[in-house]
């Protein structure tokens, strides 16, 4: 009897289960219908797209792929406001959000939403830069949310002048950097790209408008820099320019122990006027490097160079440039001698080559181009970009580098310091508390079936391993585009920033609307 009675109570049990997950369903069919009935009426210049969505839901890192409801080509920013408005005015009975995105080069699905809405942000761009005060001592330019920073090198070239701060990669949309910091070799003079902004164009998550800068709304300035998209969608900016070079000289040497290699990066970037980009990176496993660096560049020793092996060996690669006019080549040529002068990289290693501003900056285009036409850009990009304390990245190099980490041929191991006193720490983004701490981007590609130590899996437990490492070893860093997947996590990363972060984001964006995809907030929905 009873045998019989549990067989009924299951069949009912299961019965009510499906017929719950059938109303869910039903409820959330009936939501989508809703939803795209609803974004079809909005008066728009631009166009709302429901079927070609699927390229909206990959990013550079390749491993995520959320499929969105649809994809907004906006050609205001009223359009984009009055998307944001009309999913704000449905409350929490819709689950629709929005994911500003620009050239989707986010590593971990940042830039999608789930049957949400993505805003395609270089839709905005076609709007002619404007650069002021060219003859002023503090230029600038007016620049689209959605403008790519090459066009913006392109444009103020023009004008003789260019931005202070870059990033590393030019094909990147200024709302995206600003979004996170934007860093490079030129960080530790003048700040990240965030450091360099006068003003903003704003769309909170309630569809308002604002102007912002530390004048005026000086509370969403300030959180939405370095804010993760989570305050807001930058639609415009007023960026720093300065005179810009002509040419550039490049250098690069290399050292065999990383404390002689950090030592002089660090007595680089305090000294004034010596270079004006300092990075690294570090060399493992790698043969042949020097005839490979030979191709554009020129060995100050040939003979020399030609007879140095690195074979093995973990090696540091010191890369500096200084800018130059055709006015002051030979007065910087001389000042530079004598500044390598007082460095202690190996002397054979001296190797330089002079190359347009232009083409220094954008460099790495020439790699993608490359990496292009072998199939290679596009694969799954498992990056891990860490901020490490000036007292312990010591301890980091030794435990990481040549140990977890036993190859780079697949992808560069950058590492440079920069000045903390560049930051402002009114931002949102997070970095560790020391004066001076160390960027380690470590890029690695998952090369195409290679698992053996090149796969997705191996390189993501290589990556959990460093981090692991670097808990127990009390290494105190903090992650730059940052992943983390728990609210205890997001609690630990921002710190002492957390408490403001969420009053900003309860001000700002109190339905959680804007970008799902980092996994800080959740929309609360309601199905009632």
């Amino acid at each position: 009897m009873s045998y019989l009675l549990r067989k009924r109570t299951m069949l009912i049990v299961r019965s009510f289960t499906i017929l719950l997950l059938s109303c869910i369903a039903f409820k959330l069919a009936c939501c989508f219908s809703s939803s795209i009935s609803s974004l079809k009426a909005l008066p728009l210049v631009g166009h709302l797209e429901f079927e070609d969505v699927h390229h909206a839901s990959r990013d550079f890192g390749n491993r995520y792929q959320l499929i969105p409801l649809a994809v907004l080509h906006p050609k205001s920013v009223s359009d984009i406001a009055s998307a944001i408005r009309h999913i704000w005015m449905m409350g929490p009975h819709s689950q629709l959000t929005v994911a500003a995105r620009g050239r989707g080069h986010s590593l971990q699905g940042q830039a999608q939403t789930r049957h949400g809405v993505v805003i395609h942000m270089e839709s905005l761009h076609p709007q002619k830069l404007q650069v002021y005060s060219v003859d002023a001592p503090a230029p600038y330019v007016d620049v689209s949310g959605g403008e790519l920073w090459i066009n913006i090198l392109h444009e103020t070239l023009k004008y003789g002048l260019a931005p202070k701060s870059w990033t590393d990669y030019l094909h990147l949309t200024v709302g995206g950097t600003l979004s996170n910091a934007g860093i490079s070799g030129q960080a530790f003079r003048h700040g990240p790209q965030i450091s360099n902004v006068h003003q903003l164009e704003i769309v909170t998550g309630k569809g308002e408008i604002l102007n912002c800068s530390k004048r005026q709304n000086s509370d969403l300035f300030d959180g939405v820099l370095g804010g993760l998209g989570q305050f807001g969608i930058i639609t415009r900016a007023r960026i720093a320019l300065e005179p810009a070079p002509t040419m550039v000289k490049w250098i690069r040497v290399l050292y065999l122990d990383f404390s002689a290699f950090a030592k002089d990066q660090e007595q680089l970037i305090s000294a004034d006027n010596k270079f004006d980009y300092i990075e690294g990176f570090v060399i493992i496993n790698r043969t042949g490097l020097l005839n490979n660096w030979r191709l554009s560049f020129t060995p100050e020793e040939p003979l020399e160079a030609s007879q140095f092996k690195s074979d093995g060996r973990t090696l540091y690669c010191l890369e500096l440039a200084k800018y130059l006019k055709q006015d002051n080549k030979d007065v910087i040529n001389q000042e530079v001698k004598e500044t390598l002068s007082e460095l202690s990289y190996v002397s054979s290693t001296l190797f330089s080559t002079e190359v347009t501003y232009e083409a220094f900056l954008d460099r790495v285009h020439v790699s993608e181009v490359k990496l292009r036409s072998k199939g290679q850009w596009e694969v799954p990009h498992p990056w891990l970009n860490l901020l490490v304390p000036r007292s312990t990245i010591k301890e980091f190099a030794k435990g990481v580098f040549g140990n977890i980490l036993t190859d780079t041929s697949n992808g560069p191991v950058i590492v440079y310091p920069v000045n903390k006193s560049k930051w402002d720490n009114q931002t949102s983004a997070v970095t560790p508390e020391e004066e001076v701490f160390y960027l380690v981007a470590i890029l690695t590609s998952a090369v195409p079936g290679k698992e053996d130590g090149g796969g997705v899996e191996q390189i993501l437990k290589r990556n959990r391993r460093i981090l692991e490492f670097s808990e127990e070893a009390g290494i105190g860093l903090k992650q730059y585009l940052p992943h983390y997947t728990t609210r205890e996590e997001w609690r630990s990363h921002f710190g002492a920033k957390w408490g403001e972060f969420v009053r900003r984001k309860s001000r700002y964006d109190p339905l959680a609307i804007l970008a799902p995809g980092q996994r800080i907030f959740e929309k609360a929905v309601s199905y009632s």
